[in-house]
This record gives C-alpha cells, structure tokens and sequence, in this order.
C-alpha cells in the first residue's frame, strides 16, 4: 500500500466517556387540510375519473403513442407561431411596399413637371440662358456630298 494512501486515525478516549446527543429538532406543525375542489387538478380528478387507469402504475406501452402525440403538437404549435410570423412580415413589407410605391409616384411626377420646357426655361434663366425665339434650321445634304 503507498504511503500516501494511509490515514492517520484520530485518537479516541479509551474510556467510557459521554456521547454528545444530537439535537432533534421539533417537528412543525401540520398543515390545515385544503378544501377540496379549489384547485385545476382537483376539479379534473372529481369530473374525470381516471385513478382506474393508473391503478397498477404507469402504463408504459402506451408510451409511445403519447409521446408522439405531444411531438406532433409541438410542431402544430411551432408551426402555427411560425404562420403569425410570417404574415407579420407580410404585412409589414405590404406597407413598406405601398409607402415606396407612393414616393415613387411623387417623384416621378416632380421630375416630369420640372422636365416641361416652360420649367426648364425658368430655372436656367438666372444662368444668362435664354429660349431660342427662332425655328431650327433643317440641314439637307445630298447623297453625293458626304
């Protein structure tokens, strides 16, 4: 055996001493009884009586079926949270879309206005531009000159 592993023992009175007693503690008070029926669960054990089902423990082979039952509502529950989702975002991108639509229509409707040529001559005349008063001049060429 290696020298680590050994313990030294606590030296105890040979003689007949007396043990420390250990203190109990007192017991608390019992608590008054409920009345009956206040409760969620006790109202489903008085309407529903099911204390037959569980008479000899759990029934284990009917394990399977309701553990597949609760995965299936999970996922009806995370797939119904998922929908609300989903149609909040639609919502929201709805109403972005129609919010850009509108400014869309805003500015177009600015630039065809500032694009008249009544508006152009207007705002380029502090330029020292002024509109043409004379028609364009057509230029003809002959086919043999070019």
């Amino acid at each position: 055996m290696a020298v680590n592993t050994v313990r030294p023992q606590v030296n105890r009175p040979k003689a007949n001493t007396l043990r420390e007693v250990p203190k109990v503690e007192k017991p608390r008070p019992a608590r008054p009884p409920r009345q009956k029926g206040t409760s969620l669960f006790e109202l489903l054990d008085r309407y529903t009586k099911v204390d037959w089902f569980f008479a000899e423990g759990l029934p284990v082979r009917y394990l399977p079926k309701v553990l597949f039952l609760m995965g299936v509502t999970l996922f009806y529950i995370g797939n119904t949270h998922y929908a609300d989702r989903t149609l909040r975002r639609i919502d929201k991108t709805k109403a972005e879309t129609e919010d850009l639509r509108a400014d869309y229509t805003t500015l177009k409707s600015d630039y065809m206005e500032a694009s008249k040529q009544s508006e152009v001559a207007r705002n380029v005349e502090p330029l020292g531009l002024m509109e043409s008063s004379t028609p364009p001049i057509q230029v003809v060429l002959k086919k043999d000159e070019y």
